[in-house]
């Protein structure tokens, strides 16, 4: 288990890597593409289109990194007033809908890039579509890695403890109920 989870933190730091990547790429892109716009009064054809791919990437292979990261959103207001047998019971049937739709993201994002491996983009014409497309199965892959994780040997989070507990349970005690406001 101990190998999964080290797999598993590589895969993690991966996707961050390449989802900050992703977002510095745009960053850079925009300023320039408004720079040839108004500045030289002659437009780069590509920028939007870079953009719009680097979108994709940060998309799809950010969003497996935040949820193993739970920085996902998450609606537990309801849930959090189950007995605790319930909210274990609630969390393991939300994780395996992620899994669902990780895995369907897998296949059918697999499909869509071999659908469209041929094609070519008119900004970046040696550039496949179906290349375009690979943040799909590829995050989807890694999302289902990480479900699989936390049903399996719990959320990194768990390993962690130590020092996120402190932050919250600070934020849990700094917090007044109606009732202390009344006394």
């Amino acid at each position: 288990m101990a190998l999964f989870r080290k797999t598993m933190n590589a895969v993690y730091w991966a996707c961050v890597w390449v989802a900050g990547t992703a977002l510095v790429l745009i960053s850079a892109v925009i300023p320039w593409a408004v720079f040839t716009r108004y500045v030289l009064n002659s437009a780069a054809s590509w920028p939007e289109r870079a953009a719009v791919l680097l979108t994709i990437v940060l998309t799809f292979v950010g969003t497996a990194a935040c949820y193993r990261a739970k920085l996902h959103m998450n609606v537990s207001f309801f849930v959090s007033m189950l007995p605790p047998w319930w909210q274990r019971a609630t969390d393991v049937l939300v994780e395996v809908l992620v899994g669902i739709m990780a895995l369907f993201m897998v296949i059918y994002g697999a499909r869509l890039v071999e659908a469209t491996w041929l094609n070519s983009i008119d900004e970046f014409p040696e550039l496949s579509v179906g290349v375009t497309y690979l943040p799909i199965p590829i995050g989807a892959a890694a999302l289902l890695l990480f479900v699989i994780e936390r049903l399996v040997i719990g959320s990194p989070a768990d390993d962690f403890s130590s020092h996120s507990e402190p932050a919250t349970a600070a934020i849990d005690e700094a917090r007044i109920t109606p009732v202390q406001e009344m006394h």
